[in-house]
């Protein structure tokens, strides 16, 4: 049962956005007053105290910082001290029936309704039966639906592609593992995420990437297929590499 007694995804919105923007407005309420002082005094000041004038005018208008400040010409890095919290991604998950799954205008009302948030849509009652069935089982229930893959997998791409994130992969004898990386990462600065010696000492990275290795079933096998490289220092790392990193300290 829905805590307003009906079902209003316009309305849910309107209202997690309502609770967002007065939180923000009222942080800015509290900061405006110190920073026009504080730019009047001191010049390099003078940036913030606009920008926080002007997401203030924004939010009071009814629009997110997320939404709007490009728009109004409001540069969010010069309110990061204020940690506002409409400059943030947003990213809304809907939970619909298998029938409303499959109706595509729908959906595209939905996603209208956050733009430029993304959406994703899911119904939970499938997502919890996916978790006790085989992995036929669920390829079988996902089709049955008309869905290529569970949401939670949708949910969890999307979540990295809005947090501006990816991911990288190393694996030895014991263990494979996955890394988060921001996008635009380094090699040396992937390597740091594991320890700090790997990113000071970093010589170079074998690279290969994950579909690659795959197919090709071994490293060894991607290596004598050509599918392996060195990569030095100014490599920007990609979503799936498989990384050795070569270091000396």
């Amino acid at each position: 049962m829905h805590v307003d007694g009906k079902v209003s995804p316009a309305d849910d919105i309107e209202t997690i956005n309502t609770e967002l923007l007065l939180a923000d407005i009222q942080t800015l309420d509290k900061a405006l007053p110190r920073l026009e002082k504080e730019a009047k005094l001191r010049k390099e000041r003078a940036a913030i105290a606009a920008a926080a004038s002007a997401a203030a005018k924004l939010l009071n208008e009814g629009t997110t910082l997320y939404a709007g400040a490009t728009a109004a010409g409001i540069d969010v890095a010069e309110l990061r001290e204020l940690h506002l919290l409409t400059t943030k991604p947003f990213l809304y998950v809907f939970n619909v029936d298998e029938d409303e799954l499959a109706n595509a205008e729908f959906l595209d009302e939905l996603s209208a309704l956050v733009a430029p948030a993304e959406a994703v849509f899911m119904d939970a009652k499938v997502e919890s039966e996916l978790i006790d069935l085989s992995e036929e089982e669920a390829r079988e229930l996902l089709e049955s639906i008309g869905q290529p893959e569970p949401g939670l997998h949708q949910l969890i791409r999307v979540g990295f592609r809005t947090l501006g994130l990816q991911t990288y992969l190393t694996a030895g004898p014991k263990e494979a593992r996955a890394w988060t990386v921001p996008v635009g990462a380094t090699a040396p600065e992937a390597a740091g995420v594991i320890h700090s010696d790997f990113q000071r000492g970093f010589i170079k990275a074998e690279i290969v990437s994950f579909d690659d290795l795959m197919e090709a079933g071994s490293m060894a096998a991607a290596k004598a297929a050509g599918k392996v490289r060195m990569e030095g220092k100014d490599y920007v790392m990609r979503d799936g590499d498989v990384v050795e990193f070569r270091f000396n300290v």
